[in-house]
């Protein structure tokens, strides 16, 4: 990642790129399972808004950007406490220096709509047994616990989000979700029922994030381009199970 590049990230305008990509995700999975409230917001009227004025944006659209840019600011650390130490050691600066950039930022702009920030919680390795046992206690592989740490994270910033743009995503969906993932990918392997296989293919586009946060600011990141390798991978395997 590219601390420089994310310097420039200082105010509202600054991170309409950011929000733009966040919401072209969450509309994407949720017209994917035909959740209500899809069209709630038009994302891209939104993005320009916030470039322009985001003194202008109203009470509904604020709230779709603090959500999209409080939850990316909060999501690094839990994600990171998936992976090997040496990993998060390595994000370390440019994390902090992130969260700490859209914190302010949705702040700005959740105090001209007179909102509250609401800060969603991430799941950690620690909240977590799978079988009795820790969720990591069978996944050794680095690709195989980004994998495990997306499938489980990308669930709960997607309820965040969604709930921040008005979309109505059934709770017993996210529950069945959150345990078929964690048995699928840490636990016993047990395929994923057909509608959370689904879902979960929807949510694997966060490649398509990853790649246009990248162009948007130029990082030229060989960690966003691995990011996104193994995203799309796992997207095209759950595409390909079929059945039986």
């Amino acid at each position: 990642m590219t601390i420089a590049r994310l310097l420039d990230i200082e105010t509202p305008a600054d991170a309409a790129d950011w929000y733009a990509a966040g919401r072209a995700y969450t509309r994407r999975v949720a017209a994917g399972m035909e959740f209500d409230g899809v069209e709630a917001i038009d994302g891209d009227g939104v993005a320009a808004t916030l470039r322009a004025d985001p003194s202008a944006l109203s009470r509904r659209a604020a709230e779709s950007v603090v959500g999209v840019l409080v939850g990316d600011a909060v999501f690094t650390d839990p994600f990171c406490e998936w992976m090997p130490t040496w990993y998060e050691l390595g994000l370390w600066p440019a994390a902090r220096l992130l969260e700490r950039r859209l914190r302010r930022i949705a702040r700005e702009v959740a105090a001209v709509a007179g909102l509250t920030v609401t800060t969603p919680r991430f799941s950690r390795p620690q909240d977590v047994l799978v079988a009795g046992r820790s969720p990591l206690a069978e996944v050794t592989g680095f690709r195989e616990r980004f994998v495990l740490a997306a499938a489980v994270t990308h669930i709960e910033w997607f309820a965040h989000a969604a709930a921040a743009d008005g979309i109505a995503v059934p709770r017993d969906l996210l529950a069945r979700a959150r345990r078929e993932t964690l048995d699928h990918y840490a636990g016993s392997g047990q395929p994923l029922s057909p509608r959370i296989r689904r879902f979960q293919r929807l949510l694997f586009t966060d490649g398509d994030w990853v790649r246009a946060v990248d162009a948007a600011y130029g990082l030229d990141s060989w960690v966003f381009d691995r990011w996104a390798r193994w995203l799309d991978a796992e997207r095209a395997r759950l595409a390909a199970v079929t059945d039986g």
